[in-house]
Parts: structure tokens; sequence; C-alpha cells
């Protein structure tokens, strides 16, 4: 007969969920600022071509930027897109 131990695997599960709530909380924050900055985009009647051009970047970069879904954007890049548009960055560690 074989003993069942219900804690065999829970590190793993629970590593694997704190690692999809990350995730998932790393996208709802890229979909905020993509956002954000698309309506200042709008609001100062830029386009993505002449925020690229401010920025010294290319389009495609801006679009990456804009993408909601594309976490991999560096602090660097958001700072120049801020900058361009008049804001700045603003982020802070919080309790977990």
């Amino acid at each position: 007969m074989k003993s069942h131990n219900s804690h065999i695997g829970s590190a793993f599960d629970e590593c694997m969920e704190a690692d999809l709530l990350t995730e998932a909380n790393e996208i709802a924050i890229k979909r905020v600022i993509a956002w954000q900055l698309q309506q200042e985009i709008t609001s100062k009647q830029m386009t993505k071509t002449s925020v690229a051009k401010a920025m010294g970047t290319s389009r495609a970069a801006v679009d990456r930027l804009l993408d909601p879904t594309n976490t991999s954007v560096t602090l660097n890049t958001l700072g120049k897109a801020a900058s361009v548009l008049g804001k700045r960055i603003k982020i802070e560690l919080v309790e977990g």
C-alpha cells in the first residue's frame, strides 16, 4: 500500500503559481503603461514616427513600447518616451 503525502509537489506548485502571478502582474502593468503612452501621444497629436524621431529610435521600437503584451521594454526606453511626452516615469517598490 502506497502512502500519500499531500505535501509532495506543493512547493513546486506554489512556485509556479507565484511565477504566473508575477507574469500576469507584469502584463497588467505594461498594458497600463502602453495605454497611458498612447493617450499622451494622441493628446499631443503626435505620430509614432514623430515620437520615434524625438526619442532617437525606430518606429518599430515605439510599436514595441506601445504593444501591451510586450513586457521586454527597458527603463531607458520608457524614460525617453516619457521625456518626449513631457512626463517622467515613477517606479516604486511596494509590499508583496
